[in-house]
């Protein structure tokens, strides 16, 4: 039994060397407590909640390999993050023999240059630099990180443009005799108050004035409850509709977003290795297991998506796209109802800012295409993205390699085809899963390292795809734990608090790679909580509640 315990612990010691050479750190995002001594890259249990189409490339488990091959690879409530593929999709109905449609036969393919004889790639070292762009003091405060994101200048904008919408609105449907202008401090209270349904979890931020089970004295003091809620009425950050814009539909926070985009360029260069995905910010899962049919329908539908481009070191978000559904905004995305036409806009929106640095994306099957990478390598942007016969753009791809063939594959097995420097794989692992990439050579090999059965040879691109996303759905896993609570109605509301959660998370990583860390070393949780009491302007420097993970992080000091 020891010796099992002492091999798997080799092969974690192994997948971790690996990994640090794929240029992943351990856990700069991690609580303290158990979660950062884990294994960052796989989960072992089938359902795990970080079990999704990344894991899932490495995955094996007992129940998975009972259950009929059209369920093995589909999980709880994951199906919404990124575009999971069941990886084998073209035996199980999902692609004829004639691939899918754009796809190209043999003879096709042999004139469009695509062949079995591999050679090696090479990606240019990357050139930028990497990290947190400023060097913040020992003594910096919850509050001076999330301010490199939302500065007094931005708070300000908001006391004006709230005073000036509660001053329209009484024109036209008179006067509010409880109502006086604003200010500043109070604007900072405000963004306090809503902040912390994201410590406490509760979803009415009008519960911290209440006797029950979320109340909070210690912060209801700072400010009545019909003070708050006249503020919430009234609250804007653009309270006049501009004449013209490009994007009518979010023209009340366009400007916000604007500044935020440019503070998260300002504040953090991301590592070579980047992600572009849908983060999951769905309802809160305990919410909806303990919620009726009848009161979940009650909800309103998203109508946004949010996509973002995420270091894959840290965790930071670099870039936000938001996308609005249904055909408000004038954006021409609204207009694209073909999605991978649509997310490949999204993805050439996303990544403006990086070319000419020789980064490396990964991508999902929704993005991942011939002609986007083939764009993108042409501005010095690698890519490696996983392919879906389903949901992927296929043209340009030689069928031979989307269909599976007659012979059984083994587990481990590869085959690749390649046209220049783009590699189209597909690779063997209890169902086929497909990649295509120009940021790896097809002729390394990776290993795909699991506790249960030890080592599952693969493509050194797949290797990578497997480690870098796996550590992506870990934080989100845990970062989402973190958004904001309070639900609004209106659209622009959602996406301005959603923003600012992800600008907390930022905050977070930023200060964990600062001096004021080794001060401190406050849990996630503890900076939130640390951060609603500075934005309310309140004394004390302690956190009130310390969880388990905090009082360990305690401790360490």
């Amino acid at each position: 039994m020891a010796e099992c315990g002492r091999k798997a612990l080799s092969l974690l010691e192994a997948a971790r060397s690996r990994y640090e050479s794929l240029q992943i750190s351990d856990d700069v995002f991690g609580e303290s407590g158990d979660d950062s001594s884990d294994n960052p890259f796989y989960s072992t249990s089938g359902d795990s909640d970080s079990d999704n189409y990344i894991a899932e490339v490495g995955e094996e488990d007992q129940q998975q390999q009972q259950q009929p091959p059209q369920q093995q690879h589909h999980h709880h409530h994951h199906q919404k993050r990124g575009d999971k593929e069941s990886g084998h999709s073209g035996g199980t109905g999902g692609g004829s023999a004639a691939g899918p449609p754009g796809s190209l036969s043999r003879s096709q393919a042999e004139e469009e240059g695509w062949t079995e004889t591999l050679q090696d790639v090479t990606v240019p070292p990357y050139n930028d630099t990497y990290g947190p762009a400023q060097k913040m003091p020992a003594t910096a405060t919850a509050l001076d990180f999330f301010q490199l994101f939302v500065p007094d200048n931005c708070i300000q904008n908001m006391v004006t443009q709230t005073n000036m919408y509660a001053k329209k609105f009484q024109e036209r449907f008179g006067s509010d005799e409880g109502w006086r202008p604003v200010t500043a401090q109070e604007m900072k209270a405000f963004l306090g108050f809503v902040t912390s349904t994201s410590v406490h979890r509760c979803e009415s931020v009008l519960s911290i004035w209440s006797s029950g089970f979320f109340s909070n004295q210690s912060i209801a003091l700072k400010m009545s409850q019909s003070r708050f809620e006249k503020i919430l009425k009234y609250f804007h950050i653009v309270a006049f509709r501009p004449s013209q814009g490009s994007n009518q539909g979010l023209y009340k926070i366009q400007p916000f977003l604007d500044s935020l985009q440019q503070s998260f360029s300002c504040t953090f260069r991301p590592s070579q290795t980047q992600v572009l995905h849908e983060p999951l910010i769905d309802e809160d899962p305990v919410f909806i297991t303990t919620c009726t049919e009848r009161e979940l329908r009650k909800r309103k539908k998203r109508k946004f998506s949010l996509w973002v481009r995420q270091c894959t070191s840290t965790g930071f978000i670099c870039q936000i796209a938001v996308h609005l559904k249904d055909g408000q905004g004038t954006d021409g995305l609204a207009t694209l109802k073909n999605k991978p036409q649509l997310h490949s806009l999204v993805a050439k929106q996303l990544c403006q800012n990086i070319s000419g640095k020789n980064a490396i994306i990964f991508t999902g099957p929704s993005i991942t295409s011939l002609s986007l990478f083939t764009e993108f390598s042409k501005q010095d942007i690698y890519c490696c993205g996983l392919l879906s016969t389903r949901k992927s753009d296929c043209t340009g791809l030689p069928q031979s390699m989307l269909v599976c063939g007659s012979t059984p594959a083994q587990r481990g097995q590869s085959r690749i085809m390649m046209k220049g420097s783009m590699s189209l794989i597909s690779w063997y692992n209890k169902g086929h899963f497909r990649f295509l990439a120009n940021a790896y050579s097809p002729t390394k090999k990776g290993l795909i390292i699991k506790r249960k059965s030890g080592e599952i040879p693969c493509p050194l691109a797949v290797e990578a795809f497997a480690a870098h996303l796996s550590y992506i759905c870990k934080y989100d896993d845990k970062y989402s734990k973190y958004f904001i609570f309070h639900k609004p109605n209106k659209t622009w509301q959602q996406v301005f608090w959603l923003s600012i959660s992800i600008a907390i998370n930022n905050a977070y990583i930023l200060y964990k790679m600062s001096d004021a860390y080794t001060v401190k070393r406050y849990s996630r949780a503890q900076f939130g909580e640390r951060l609603v009491r500075e934005l309310l302007d309140l004394d004390d420097c302690s956190p009130t509640q310390v969880g388990e993970a905090g009082t360990a992080a305690m401790g360490a000091k």
